[in-house]
Order: C-alpha cells, then sequence, then structure tokens
C-alpha cells in the first residue's frame, strides 16, 4: 500500500494501480525503456492492473514476466468497462495513469488519476478528469515511488 495525507486533497491510501498499455506503457506495442524494472518495483506496494484493448496484440508478450495482472477488453464500450474494473476494486483504493479518451470515466472515480502527455498524446476528455499530468510513463511511475512528490503537487 502506498499513503499520502495531501493538505485540502486528502488521504490516499492506494492497493491497485491501473493503468493502461498503448500510449501510456507502451508505444505502438512495445514498452517503453525503464517501465518493467519501475513496475517491479511498485508491484511490492500496489497489485498492478493493466487494461487495454490491446490494439498492437503485443500486451500479453510485452507483460509476460511482469507481476501484472492483464485484461483484455473489446474496442467497444472501453471507458464503461474501465470504470466497472477499477469499482470491482474499490476505486478509492486505486491510482489510475492512462492517456486515452477511454480513461476519462475511469479517472473520475479513482482516488487518484495520472494523465499522460507523450507520443500518442492526451485525450482533452483524460486531461480534464485528471488530478496530475506527467509528460513520461517513467516520471508517473516515479511518483508513485515517491509519494512527497504528489504531495508536493496536490496540496493547497
Amino acid at each position: 500500500m502506498i499513503t499520502a495525507d495531501i493538505p485540502d486533497f486528502g488521504r490516499l491510501e492506494l492497493h491497485h494501480l491501473v493503468t493502461d498499455y498503448n500510449g501510456t506503457l507502451a508505444l505502438d506495442g512495445i514498452l517503453h525503456a525503464g517501465v518493467p524494472a519501475r513496475l517491479k518495483e511498485l508491484a511490492r506496494d500496489l497489485t498492478i492492473h493493466v487494461i487495454t484493448a490491446d490494439t498492437f496484440g503485443l500486451a500479453r508478450k510485452q507483460l509476460a514476466d511482469l507481476p501484472v495482472r492483464l485484461t483484455i477488453i473489446p474496442a467497444e464500450n472501453q471507458a464503461f468497462a474501465k470504470l466497472q474494473y477499477v469499482e470491482k476494486l474499490g476505486a478509492k483504493s486505486v491510482v489510475a495513469v492512462g492517456n486515452g479518451r477511454n480513461d476519462r470515466k475511469m479517472f473520475g472515480a479513482v482516488a487518484l488519476s495520472v494523465a499522460l502527455i507523450q507520443e500518442e498524446g492526451l485525450a482533452r476528455a483524460a486531461l480534464f478528469e485528471a488530478d496530475l499530468v506527467s509528460t513520461s510513463i517513467q516520471d508517473a511511475l516515479d511518483l508513485l515511488a515517491n509519494p512527497e512528490r504528489i504531495k508536493a503537487t496536490l496540496r493547497s
């Protein structure tokens, strides 16, 4: 579990990381450099869930040796599927990371949401629901490894 007491934001008690795959952990189906090591480190404190439509068909292979729970969802109604997924986990114990329009509903429900602006860009709808924005998955995962950074950004 990762915890943080953030003035005027609230207490975070995070048990789960839910992340998209393409555009978030990966570009064109291939994991970004440094992601596997960071996921292994975070798996000590969080259960890691990857939920994706797997556009490039590489998620299962790329994540095979990593401590993650992979869920492949249909191309239709992805925003609703992701929302249902985090609700089943207990949304207020979830940190979510993503960049797509299909992440917006999930972002609005979870305890902490991190939107990414990387090579694929960031959907405006996801941006408006996010608590934080990062310019790389490496930086976003490093925020979770050092919750004082989250506190410094979100306190008011």
